[in-house]
């Protein structure tokens, strides 16, 4: 593990450990629990990732998607693991079977260092947001969110993001402004 990524996953440690006890986490099904497993086997997985997983402090999220989004005409699935807390989703993983012919299910994309973020499955594109905070923005409002489309690769036999675009979110979604016009 490169040493830029070690530090994105202390950083990530940090930030989950400074917004507060997370709440237990719900009792998991058994679509819950393989992913869990497959998680926990993967070298690929993030120490933080795996500690949240170990520790209970986080959940594989009970809504997996299942659909084709490799174009073999076989169901790939988009596992979410979420935080247990204030940071909600933190990370984002596509598995497929799409790797090789008769291929083991394995991670073909993966992104472990997000905040509250979400994904969404369309027409066979996978995309996903995540929250961008600056000093002084409030939980509930970042400054900033980037949405990441992924593109599948069949040479690479892997996800590639695609497009990236980062923006400031929608005026309904921004703090409220206190009567003298400042915001928080």
């Amino acid at each position: 593990m490169t040493r830029a990524r070690l530090t994105r996953a202390a950083g990530l440690a940090a930030i989950l450990a400074a917004l507060g006890a997370p709440a237990p986490a719900p009792a998991q099904d058994a679509t819950q629990r393989f992913f869990e497993e497959r998680l926990l086997q993967d070298r690929k997985t993030s120490s933080a990732i795996k500690t949240l997983l170990r520790t209970n402090s986080g959940f594989v999220d009970k809504a997996v998607v299942f659909r084709d989004i490799t174009g073999d005409k076989r169901d790939d699935a988009v596992v979410r693991v979420h935080s247990g807390g204030a940071a909600g989703v933190v990370a984002v993983y596509v598995f497929s079977t799409a790797n090789r012919k008769g291929g083991k299910l394995r991670v073909v994309f993966r992104s472990q260092s997000l905040m509250r973020a979400s994904t969404r499955v369309l027409k066979g594109v996978v995309s996903y947001r995540t929250s961008r905070y600056e000093p002084g923005d409030e939980l509930c409002c970042p400054a900033r969110i980037t949405q990441s489309t992924l593109g599948w690769v069949a040479s690479e036999r892997r996800f590639r993001v695609r497009d990236r675009v980062t923006f400031a979110p929608p005026p309904e979604a921004q703090a409220p402004a206190a009567p003298d016009g400042t915001t928080g």
